[in-house]
């Protein structure tokens, strides 16, 4: 099995567990069609775009940590992650999906909904809910 191969199964076996885990949940919240699209777009990601969302993500937790540490969603810092998270989420959403309103209903989910406050309260303790009120500030400003 070639690179190649390998690595469309890779990103079909994550694009399946997506669905599984969380499919139904999101095609009644955005609908199927945003969903397929969503899909479509992780299928064409090649390989430097795949290793380009991991390094972003990455580099997202580093500055969401430095800008809790502040304690000030306001801040410069705080500002530049919710631009970060910005681009992060349009690398999976289809063009034309990304809207400060969808920003910030994704932001309030990540406060309400234990599996994405588990996530980003792993980053830093409170993370979920720094990076909400960091969105709160950034949508509402552009």
């Amino acid at each position: 099995m070639s690179d190649k191969e390998k690595f469309e199964g890779f990103k079909r076996d994550l694009i399946e567990e997506n669905e599984r885990r969380y499919g139904a949940e999101v095609r009644q919240k955005y609908g199927g069609q945003a969903v397929d699209a969503s899909n479509e777009k992780m299928r064409a990601m090649g390989g430097g775009d795949y290793k380009d969302v991991q390094e972003l993500e990455a580099h997202l937790a580093r500055r969401l940590k430095e800008a809790a540490a502040t304690g000030d969603p306001a801040s410069h810092i705080a500002q530049s992650v919710c631009e970060l998270h910005k681009k992060w989420l349009c690398m999976y959403w289809p063009h034309g999906m990304y809207s400060k309103e969808a920003h910030l209903a994704l932001g309030e989910m990540y406060v309400e909904d234990p599996r994405f406050r588990e996530y980003y309260d792993a980053i830093c303790p409170g993370g979920a809910k720094f990076l909400h009120d960091a969105l709160i500030i950034f949508c509402s400003q552009r």
